[in-house]
């Protein structure tokens, strides 16, 4: 067996692992990276982020999804196949691995393929490698939560990983769970002309939206045809030979060709032995770690979705980073609590700040400042699709509690009013700002116009 030794040992490759042992080489330092699978990225470039996004835009883009606004909503689905789609997401993914290649390779950045697995709270052994470091990275992700009693295969039972080797698109699907991972699929697939049910115990889909955005993620959702089946208990699965039939406590059933499964993910840490060095998971299946990243081994970190929430590919590489740095004694600084989210349905939905449900239980006094984008040129222009800005602020002092934005290019233009946010702007910032017309970030000062005229009018 080889010996090597380095300063810093990063196990698993996603978001967190990469900017983690970047980082650390850009101090430095000798920095070897362990990966479980043949190619680079983790799960958020592999079977996760990148992936899902590139099948979204391939879904737009191929089905023209935009133009039938131009044509009504009765207009055909222009039929694409699974092939059309494969070739645009493996184009996507082979080229963000050579990029991760060649970031890895300029850092000198070695990387061993394998299991890695602790032997002691210093070293790990990979393979025929036993490697011992000065510090420890554990940033090898989650993988979706296979329960034993759900029939899972390649074919017609499938978790998020298993959708992306599917060889045919499905005329029928049943969707398991209505959070990020349910509702982003859900929607792909009802854009494709697939008949798309979404079964959950809660009531409307991604339950922490705030919930006026979620009514208006939902409605949206049912004029592409989608079905949600809200406040129901899930009996058993059941696979037949066209297709899987769900069953639930009322005994009423429905059917489909496929079905996917996305109630929850897990950490990754099957193969890690993590015991042998006194790390144990909390109550939720995760690494605790303190404010600084740091296990209840000091100098053993942990980082990105092995940690639980947010389980973000943003978040983490930021949490990489920072428990590089302090690892190696650098200037850094607490995780920030306040960054946007991005959930990618079919239409897209951020935000930043406080809910409105959030602003109520806190008993703050405030207001709300809307735009439809229905009201926005460029959206006109691109197609009249469905959307709507909501920014919550005070009514006293004006200064801006939360943005909430659902629509096209609600992930890229919520960084205006994230910025805003940061530096506590009011809300009439938005409104003394010249915006390029037409654009979608015209929103803000539409909202915020209709915000300080509710609060003006009150006085």
């Amino acid at each position: 067996m080889e010996t090597l030794d380095a300063d810093y040992i990063v196990i698993g490759s996603g978001p967190a692992g990469q900017k983690a042992a970047i980082q650390a080489a850009k101090l430095g330092k000798s920095v070897i990276l362990i990966e479980k699978d043949t190619y680079l990225g983790g799960a958020s470039l592999n079977s996760g982020t990148i992936p899902s996004k590139s099948l979204r835009e391939a879904i737009l883009d191929l089905t023209s999804f935009f133009q039938r606004s131009f044509y009504g909503q009765e207009a055909e689905v222009k039929k694409i196949s699974i092939n059309d789609l494969n070739f645009r997401l493996h184009k996507i993914l082979d080229e963000q691995r050579k990029i991760l290649d060649h970031q890895f390779e300029k850092n000198k950045i070695r990387v061993i393929h394998g299991n890695a697995r602790f032997i002691n709270a210093n070293e790990i052994v990979v393979g025929d490698y036993q490697i011992k470091g000065e510090y420890f990275l554990i940033s090898t992700g989650s993988k979706p939560r296979n329960p034993i009693h759900v029939p899972f295969d390649q074919e017609k039972v499938l978790d998020s990983t298993r959708l992306l080797s599917i060889d045919h698109l499905p005329k029928t699907l049943i969707v398991l769970g209505g959070g990020i991972i349910g509702s982003e699929y859900a929607s792909f697939f009802a854009a494709l002309g697939t008949e798309v049910t979404v079964v959950d115990k809660k009531k409307q889909l991604l339950p922490l939206l705030d919930e006026e955005i979620g009514q208006h993620l939902q409605k949206s959702l049912t004029l592409i045809g989608l079905k949600m089946m809200g406040n129901v208990e899930i009996k058993n699965i059941t696979k037949t030979e066209d297709g899987v039939v769900v069953c639930f406590n009322d005994d009423s059933c429905i059917k489909a060709d496929m079905l996917l499964y996305a109630l929850g993910r897990e950490a990754n840490v099957e193969y890690l032995d993590i015991h042998k060095v006194g790390i144990s998971l909390d109550k939720k299946g995760y690494i605790p770690v303190n404010a600084l990243f740091q296990t209840v081994v000091p100098h053993i970190y942990a980082a990105g979705d092995v940690i639980g929430g947010p389980s973000l590919a943003s978040t983490s590489m930021e949490q990489g980073r920072l428990a590089a740095r302090h690892a190696f004694g650098e200037q850094t600084h607490h995780f920030p609590t306040f960054y946007p989210i991005g959930i990618y349905t079919i239409p897209e939905i951020s935000s930043c700040g406080y809910t409105e449900e959030e602003l109520k239980r806190l008993g703050f006094h405030y207001e709300i400042g809307r735009a439809y984008y229905y009201e926005i040129a460029r959206n006109q222009i691109s197609g009249n699709d469905p959307g709507m800005f909501k920014i919550l602020f005070h009514a006293e002092t004006l200064e801006i509690l939360g943005i909430h934005i659902i629509g096209r290019a609600a992930t890229e233009v919520i960084h205006i009013g994230q910025v805003a946010m940061s530096y506590h702007a009011r809300i009439d910032y938005f409104i003394d700002q010249v915006f390029n017309y037409p654009t979608y970030a015209e929103g803000y000062r539409i909202a915020a116009l209709n915000g300080y005229n509710k609060v003006k009018h009150k006085k």
